[in-house]
Formats: structure tokens, C-alpha cells, sequence
């Protein structure tokens, strides 16, 4: 019995460190440039796709299978970099116009780097192959836990404890928390807002990518896996509320355990139980957990 509920929570724990990646990514874009990127699961679902291929390329050239984990993080970390062609070359144009366009415009990316990764990878499902279980298994409280689902788990709670000193300890964050609260401020104090924009969507995006690479070697990567996500992922929004980090981390968990034990239970009702949290939550507080009250 309490093998089997360490299992069930240990699995929503990992979803949740995954979900927590893409969710922070979203944040901070809605944050500053208050945007609502439904591209947000694309860039994972392309971080999966080049996390299997940076780790085929390393073992096809004799890396040791035990540094898979190195070129499966830094590929989901170098393709994060697409944001800046993005943002320069999409989203610039749509900052000052209805939130309409912005949404349109990021589901046209959703459908082209769909149709992209069908292009460059096929329809088929691709995987990482065997290296799941690379690290072995440890034990806890009797149950079986892969050692890599601790490994994730571990390094999204480094990233977040990162997050938090980016955006409270640094000059750059405090000129994002700036951004944030009064744009039309902090450019009159002299801040390149083309600068903070595109480091910012650029952030997002890595994290969205390092997201998709991260969660790969324990499923297959598959062309419309980046919808699902995104329904996981603006679901953490509503919970947590909108552009806090802090609401990220709690709604990604609370979504990640749900989904788990839903999965274990009666998996019909994984998404039917996770839209009756979000729907309780608008109820009792529409701002979300940690969302900021109405000035």
C-alpha cells in the first residue's frame, strides 16, 4: 500500500518538474510581454525531438551511454535559442496589437513547427531507445523509483531555485520585474525593451525546450504531443495565477499529482478531475493561488 502511494506520487512529481519547465516559460513571457504563447508546446514537443537526436548523434560517435543526460539537456537548450528568430520575427510585430493577433498568431506557430517536425523527423514516434533506466532504480519506502525521474525532479527544483535568483538577486531581473509592472517606465528610465524582450521570450522558450528534451527518455517523442501540454500547462496558469512563478511551481504540482493519481485510479478521468480543480479555483479565487489582486 504505501509502496504503491510513493509510485503514485513519485510519477505525478516527475510530470509536475516537467509541466513546472514549460509553465515557468509561459509565465515569464505573459509576465513581461503579455503575451499568451500557445506556441509553448511546440517548443517542448521540439525539444523532445532534438533531445533524442543530440543523444542518437552522441552514442552513434561512442559517448558512453552514461552522459546521455549531457547532450540531452544542452540540445534542449540550444534549440531553445529558436525564440529569438521568433520574437524578432514574428512577435515584434504583434506587441502593440489586440490580444487576437497575439493568440492567432502564436496557434499559426503551433501549426508550423508541427508541421516542421513532421517534416524533419517523420510521423513516427522516435525514443532515446533503452537509456531510461540507464541510472538504475532506487529505493523508496518499498517502492521502485528511477533514479533519472530523481535526477529531473532535482534539477527542476535547481531551476527554480535559479529562477528565483534570477529574477530577485540580479540586475537583469530586477530590470524584468521592472518591465513587468510598467513598461512605458522603465523605457522612459532608459531600458532597451528589444533587449529585455528578446532574452526574455528567449528564457521562455529554453525552458519550454529543456522541458521537452528532459522528459524523453521516460516516453517517445510524437509530433502532437505539445497539444496535450498545453492544456497541462495553462491549466498550472489558472491554478497558480497568471504570471507568478510561485503559482507555477504549486499549480504544476498539484496537476502533476492529480494526473498521477487519476492514472492510477481510473485513467478517464485524468483531465475531467484536473478541469474540476481549475474550475473550483476560478470560482474561489479567478486570479489564480498567487495571482496578483486587480489595481
Amino acid at each position: 500500500m504505501t509502496a504503491n502511494l510513493v509510485n503514485i506520487l513519485m510519477g505525478g512529481v516527475f510530470h509536475a518538474a516537467i509541466l513546472f519547465l514549460v509553465a515557468a516559460g509561459l509565465q515569464v513571457v505573459f509576465g513581461v510581454q503579455k503575451i499568451f504563447n500557445l506556441a509553448c508546446g511546440s517548443f517542448y514537443a521540439l525539444g523532445a525531438y532534438t533531445g533524442v537526436s543530440a543523444v542518437g548523434y552522441f552514442t552513434a560517435h561512442g559517448g558512453p551511454p552514461a552522459l546521455f543526460i549531457i547532450p540531452l539537456a544542452l540540445g534542449g537548450l540550444a534549440v531553445g535559442l529558436v525564440g529569438v528568430v521568433v520574437e524578432r520575427g514574428l512577435l515584434r510585430f504583434v506587441y502593440d496589437r489586440d490580444e487576437t493577433f497575439q493568440l492567432l498568431l502564436t496557434f499559426a506557430l503551433v501549426l508550423m513547427l508541427e508541421d516542421l517536425i513532421r517534416m524533419t523527423w517523420g510521423t513516427a514516434p522516435v525514443s532515446t531507445g533503452g537509456l531510461y533506466l540507464n541510472y538504475g532504480q532506487a529505493r523508496i519506502l518499498g517502492a521502485t523509483v528511477p533514479v533519472y525521474n530523481l535526477i529531473v525532479i532535482a534539477a527542476s527544483l535547481a531551476i527554480a531555485l535559479g529562477i528565483g535568483w534570477l529574477l530577485s538577486r540580479t540586475v537583469f531581473g530586477r530590470i524584468i520585474r521592472a518591465s513587468a509592472d510598467n513598461r512605458e517606465m522603465a523605457e522612459a528610465l532608459g531600458v532597451d525593451m528589444r533587449w529585455v524582450y528578446v532574452r526574455v521570450f528567449t528564457l521562455g522558450t529554453m525552458l519550454g525546450t529543456l522541458g521537452g528534451a528532459l522528459v524523453i527518455p521516460a516516453t517517445a517523442a510524437m509530433s502532437e504531443m505539445g497539444i496535450e501540454l498545453i492544456v497541462e500547462a495553462f491549466a498550472v496558469v489558472v491554478i497558480g495565477g497568471l504570471g507568478s512563478m510561485r503559482g507555477a511551481f504549486v499549480g504544476a504540482l498539484v496537476v502533476g499529482v492529480l494526473r498521477s493519481v487519476a492514472i492510477s485510479v481510473y485513467p478517464e478521468l485524468e483531465m475531467l478531475l484536473i478541469y474540476l480543480i481549475v474550475i473550483a479555483v476560478l470560482i474561489w479565487r479567478p486570479r489564480g493561488l498567487f495571482g496578483a489582486a486587480a489595481a
